[in-house]
């Protein structure tokens, strides 16, 4: 892979977390990634022959996805590179019945997502999109990715009028507060037919046969507002889902150049957002299957010794420090937007990070003369989390937590730096690529 410079890397970020509303669209996109690269996909349910130079990825659920290059080096010797993110983000999800027609208008229930930051999704030109699973005429299952792609829905505010102190003392109620209207219902509309009877109804006229029979979804909203460079000087990026889609793109970029000297990988997990505990989060079973197959399937002790060789590197976007909020940071530890990837560090284990993987890390950086920053959180605040400790824990594989810093995390709307993406890309190749074994030795 040749780096592409600045403004065409952007170009293309933007253009992927458009494509990717839903950590289905996103797998979608990044499948169709490493295909145009020369990656072929593999099917789970069958046997497998792994040979050096081969490149290849594997989806589970449509959500989740594993992209690996076999490298020509031993695996015993030399360990597995590995890179992880996560496709999920905080969102409003569509609930299984929800249908609410109140006072003139037909609106959807939702149910929040992860840890959204709700306040922003009022008075958004919002969207739905996700994944449909339906009986066509033959009495099939089949499943469609679907998306509005147009604004189909609103949370409208409350009038200042009718609330004095919203701008002083304001509260949301997730479940009565939040419900976005999409029509008229059959009270407001001058055509009551044109009024579906059901979310169901609707999902059929859009998007299927008049024959096909939907039998259930996953489908969320999100702001069709684009992704955008913004600033003076164009020194940012704003859009929805940087947390975490970025990280995912930036490490797909990375592996598509890996020259298979070593045996490399990258997974993208969902339901990080909300406890990573399922067949396709980073707690379930799917790096564990794929690294075994990997090692051939050897023993436990050929096992333990491959992964005691390996290195991970979670990715997953940091805080920035806030120029608004300065006292929610720690002081010696404020990352700045474009000031270079973030070392995460928490001795609650919240991040995986050490002293020795971090140092591997910083050793990359500075090889390639990019600018290195740290974050803390303050003792008296909680800490997030990430993938890296939940697969550090499950497979036994040293790790490190990074991210690129961004502002307005877990907001539909997220602001990050517009060189730190490249910056990243360029370590995580490095890391991908790097000749020297990526071991700390004990004298």
């Amino acid at each position: 892979m040749t780096i592409q410079d600045h403004d065409s890397f952007n170009a293309d970020l933007v253009e992927f977390l458009d494509a990717s509303p839903t950590p289905f669209h996103a797998v979608l996109s990044m499948g169709k990634m490493l295909l145009k690269a020369g990656f072929t996909e593999l099917n789970e349910s069958v046997e497998w022959t792994l040979e050096a130079g081969n490149k290849h990825f594997v989806t589970r659920n449509g959500s989740s996805i594993i992209a690996f290059v076999v490298g020509h080096d031993d695996l015993v010797t030399n360990g597995i590179r590995l890179v992880g993110a996560h496709t999920d983000s905080p969102c409003l999800m569509v609930k299984p019945q929800p249908e609410i027609d109140s006072h003139g208008y037909f609106q959807l229930g939702v149910e929040v997502y992860g840890g959204a930051l709700l306040n922003p999704w009022f008075d958004r030109d919002l969207s739905i999109a996700g994944r449909v699973v339906y009986k066509n005429s033959k009495n099939q299952l089949k499943q469609k990715l679907v998306d509005f792609k147009t604004a189909v829905a609103t949370i409208p505010s409350l009038a200042i009028h009718l609330d004095r102190d919203a701008n002083n003392d304001h509260s949301i109620n997730a479940q009565t507060d939040i419900i976005p209207i999409l029509m008229l219902g059959n009270e407001g509309s001058v055509c009551e037919s044109d009024t579906p009877q059901s979310f169901r109804e609707l999902l059929r006229e859009r998007f299927l046969a008049e024959s096909d029979d939907v039998l259930d979804y996953e489908l969320c909203l999100y702001d069709t507002q684009p992704a955008a460079v913004i600033g003076l000087k164009r020194e940012f990026i704003a859009s929805a889902r940087l947390d975490n889609l970025l990280s995912c793109f930036a490490a797909a970029q990375a592996m598509i150049g890996a020259n298979a000297a070593h045996t490399c990988l990258l997974v993208c997990n969902d339901h990080e957002e909300v406890g990573s505990v399922s067949a396709v989060g980073a707690d379930g079973p799917f790096l564990e299957n794929i690294v075994g197959r990997l090692s051939g399937d050897q023993s436990a002790s050929v096992t333990s010794r491959i992964i005691n060789r390996s290195l991970m590197i979670s990715c997953d976007n940091a805080h920035a420090a806030h120029p608004n909020f300065p006292d929610k940071h720690d002081s010696e530890h404020l990352p700045k937007l474009n000031g270079g990837p973030v070392v995460k560090v928490n001795v609650k284990q919240r991040y995986a990070t050490t002293s020795l993987t971090s140092s591997l890390f910083r050793q990359i950086c500075a090889e390639l003369e990019i600018p290195v920053q740290t974050f803390v959180s303050r003792n008296d605040l909680g800490c997030g989390s990430t993938i890296g400790p939940v697969a550090s824990a499950r497979i036994g594989v040293p790790t490190l937590d990074v991210g690129i810093p961004q502002l307005a995390m877990h907001s539909c709307r997220e602001m990050t730096g517009a060189d730190d993406p490249l910056r990243l890309t360029k370590v995580l190749l490095e890391f991908f690529n790097k000749a020297e074994a990526i071991t700390v030795e004990l004298e």
